[in-house]
Parts: structure tokens; sequence; C-alpha cells
């Protein structure tokens, strides 16, 4: 059935009437977790020197991603068997209680532990948000809804960043974590009393062992994750075996022929992998690259990256003009071409005596890419998705991102702490990282086409 075109007041329609609170609500909660997630990128610097974990800077991003992986996909299942109402309830509380935990944490392990109670919280809000544009606004409205989604990162990383770098280096990183729990409050207030019209559902035929998938592909990841940090032959084994587990493991929790890129569904899922996994994963050592080679402040290195979030806002304003019923493989694809474009770039930040602001635009171009891409990839997955398997498809997209993270985080990880080992991390390494980062962005450009169905489908 094709959808009618968004009238012109489609987007006003988001903000009033019975759509209004939950849009509000949404992007309340949203722009809280963006925060957090951007604050924490920011701070991680100062946060690893004081608890002298240098060595293991990616853990505190690839436990989160990992523990999300897990409850995605929980989440994803619970959905499509009760609504969103009581997930996303849960998945708050998780995430709140991580903060707490991370925010208090005297060593490592425990701060890794905060952060995985918060990735476990964070990918069941995710997949429940998702279903909630599903099931609350029409499809006409549906572009809209996910570009305000992306909108909500908007704030948080122009503010974010400023006020995350002022914390640790005046106050104490562990006020970004402390913050959570009090402007959680009002998106509660507003947002929960009103998902019970959304409840029911059909509980997946399937569920037992796509949560046993889950579990396994965790598993998986937690292995590569700690065997290429040990960086000795033990290690590269556990690593090895970790990526076996999560190769067999997700092929029970995407759809159909995604490891081989099949066309339509398939294809569309597994774009948001290679995005994700090059730009999330580059953007763990942009402050810590300028912090380290160029000497500025955690403040200023906060500053670069808040630099990126109106032009993320514009190309997901962009996509949000193109009708529902487009086809989205074409805008992907460019917004895959100028992440990776954009991430190339960055090593003239450290290589040349150019200002450090200048990494500031090559991260905003890159932003604009995702901002283009993103909402597009949602928009392309629901459009071809069965209205009971919404649910599924959404964990599915946010598994896709998890794994492509964490293997990538992995691959750079073990390039930074191999470069710790021998000394000290380089101007080369950090050129390295980022040039391995943007190639798998494209990667993810050259198969962009595939997310058009085929006409035989």
């Amino acid at each position: 059935m094709t959808a009618t075109p968004a009238e012109p007041g489609a987007a006003p329609a988001l903000w009033r009437g019975e759509h209004g609170p939950v849009t509000i609500g949404i992007v309340s909660l949203i722009t809280l977790m963006a925060f957090e997630g951007i604050g924490t990128a920011t701070a991680m610097p100062v946060i690893a020197r004081e608890l002298d974990a240098l060595g293991a800077y990616t853990w505190a991003f690839s436990g989160f991603v990992m523990a999300s992986l897990l409850s995605m996909v929980a989440g994803g299942l619970w959905c499509d068997a009760a609504g969103p109402r009581r997930p996303l309830v849960a998945g708050v509380a998780a995430f709140v209680a991580g903060a707490l935990v991370a925010g208090f944490a005297p060593t490592l392990p425990v701060l890794v532990g905060g952060r995985i109670l918060q990735g476990l919280g964070a990918g069941v809000v995710i997949v429940a948000t998702y279903v909630l544009i599903a099931r609350a606004y029409p499809e006409e409205l549906r572009p809209k809804a996910f570009s305000v989604l992306s909108a909500a990162w908007v704030i948080p990383a122009l503010v974010g960043p400023l006020i995350a770098g002022w914390l640790a280096d005046s106050v104490t990183w562990r006020a970004v974590f402390w913050l959570v729990p009090l402007f959680v409050i009002p998106p509660v207030l507003l947002l929960f009393p009103r998902l019970g019209a959304f409840d029911g559902g059909v509980p997946q035929p399937h569920a037992r062992p796509r949560l046993i998938a889950g579990v396994v592909a965790a598993v998986g990841l937690l292995a590569c994750q700690d065997g290429v940090l040990r960086l000795s032959v033990l290690g590269g084994l556990e690593a090895v075996v970790g990526l076996v587990l999560v190769a067999v493991s997700v092929r029970r929790l995407l759809p159909a022929g995604a490891l081989r890129m099949r066309r339509g569904l398939a294809s569309s899922v597994m774009m948001r992998g290679f995005l994700a996994g090059s730009f999330f994963a580059a953007e763990v050592f942009v402050p810590l690259a300028l912090i380290e080679t160029r000497g500025i402040s955690t403040t200023a290195a906060g500053l670069i990256l808040a630099m990126s979030a109106a032009f993320w806002s514009v190309g997901s304003f962009a996509q949000s003009r193109l009708p529902a019923e487009l086809d989205r493989a074409a805008a992907v694809r460019l917004g895959a071409v100028i992440v990776a474009v954009a991430i190339a770039s960055l090593p003239i930040s450290i290589v040349t005596s150019l200002p450090p602001w200048v990494a500031g635009v090559s991260w905003a171009v890159g932003a604009l890419g995702m901002g283009l891409a993103f909402p597009s990839i949602a928009v392309q997955v629901m459009r071809l998705s069965p209205v009971e398997d919404q649910g599924m498809n959404s964990a599915a997209i946010q598994v896709t991102d998890s794994v492509f993270c964490v293997l990538v985080l992995c691959v750079l990880g073990f390039g930074h702490a191999l470069a710790v080992a021998s000394g000290g991390a380089t101007v080369a390494t950090y050129v390295l990282l980022w040039l391995a980062a943007a190639a798998v962005a494209g990667v993810g450009a050259l198969v962009a086409g595939r997310m058009k169905p085929s006409l035989s489908a």
C-alpha cells in the first residue's frame, strides 16, 4: 500500500493534539540520554587518567554497547508481545541506576559495570521508542518523527560537551553521571501515563532462540574486546572464538540474508552497522587525540564535538522532506560517502599546523551525512516491515549498530592499546585509527544500493 505524502502541516501535527505529549516526552528522554552519552565521550580522557585505565580506554564504550545489544533483543521481543510501555519503564530505571553506579565508581571495573547497566537500559529505551513511533504516528508522519528523534541530539551535542568538559576540568567528571536522575523526572511524568494506549501485541514465535542468540552474541563481543586488549597470542585466540560466536548468533537476530547483504530489508538493517561502526568508533578517539597531540583542554575538545550538532540536524531535516514512500537507498549512499570523507579528513587536525578546531569542521560534515542517512535507514526498515515485525526489526537495527560498533572499536582499541603498551599513542596512531574507521563507511557507501528491494520481491 502506498503512503499518502505528508501534508504541509505534518511537522506541527507532531507537537499538538494527541501526538504532542508523546513527541515532547520522547524528545526529552532521548535528549537526556544523548547528553549523558556525549558527556561521557568528552570526559573519558579525564576519567581514564584518574582511574589509571588509558590502555583499556575503549572498555567504557564497548561495555555499554555490548549490554545494549542484549537488551535490544529482549526489548524488541517484549515490545512485540506487550507493547512499548513496560519495556520503556524498565529501560529508564536501569539507565538511571547505571548512571549512579558509574558516578560513584572508584575503579574502572565498577565504572564499566555502571556503563553495562546503562547499556541494558538504553537498548530497551531505543527499541521501545522506535516501536512507539511506529504505533503512535501514521505512516506519513513517521519521517518527521524520526527527524525529530535525530533533532533531539542537537541541544545535547551543542551544550553537552561544553558542560561535561567544564565539569571534568573544574568540578568532577562524576557529575556527568549524577545529573541523569534529576533530569529524567520531567519526561517520565509526561510520557509514561500515556503509554497504556499502545499496549498489546503478539509474541514472536521464536522468541526464546532469539534471546539465547542475543546472550551468545553479547558473550562473543565480550570475548572479542577482552581478547584484543590482552595483546597476546592467547588473547588473539579468545578474540577469534568471540568473533565466531558473534557470526553464528547474529544470524538469528537479523533478517534473513542480512550477512549476505540480501536486497531490501536485510541490507537496510545492515547499513546502520556500517555507519554506526565507523562514525561512533572514530568519535571515541577525537577528544583523546586532540588532548594528547595538540594539548587542548577537555572543554575545548568538547567544543569541537559540539560543532557537529547543527549539521546533524540539517541532514535529518533534509531527509524528512523526502516523501514517506520514497526508497531511501540513494539518500543513505550519499550520507555514507559524506561520512567516509569526513572521517578521512580528521588527521588534518593533528598532522598539520592548522588550528585544532579544523577537526570540528570534519566532524560537522560527518554529522551532516549521519543526519541524512540514519533516519533514512529507520524509515526504510519500517516501510519494509510488517506491523507484527516492527519491534523485532527495530531491535535488529540496534543489534547491527552494537555489533559493528564493538567490532570496529575492538580493531581500533587493539591499535591504541598496542601503541600505549609500546610507549604511548602518537600522531601516526590516531591517523591510522581514523583511516580504518573511514574505510568502514566507504564499504557502506559501496553496498548502500542494495537497500532497494529487487523488482521481483
